[in-house]
């Protein structure tokens, strides 16, 4: 992705990043989930509704994560 600085100052836009960690870092979060029973928070929506599934996230109404599923 190439985007100028004059992009970003003029729309007062800006570029985050966040590091994940290695893939020893996931495997850790995942069996400590297993292990606990942490289990994620979802909203589904049928793939035909994924329009409105994108409009709830970009609303900032979904209270966790947004995911498409094929009934």
């Amino acid at each position: 992705m190439t985007v100028t600085p004059l992009q970003l100052i003029g729309a007062r836009r800006t570029i985050q990043g966040w590091p994940s960690g290695t893939a020893r870092d996931s495997e850790d979060a995942l069996n400590f989930c297993a292990l606990t029973g942490i289990r994620p928070m979802v909203e589904t929506f049928p793939l035909e509704q994924a329009a409105a599934a994108y409009d709830r996230m970009l609303s900032g109404k979904a209270r966790c994560r947004v995911v498409l599923t094929m009934e």
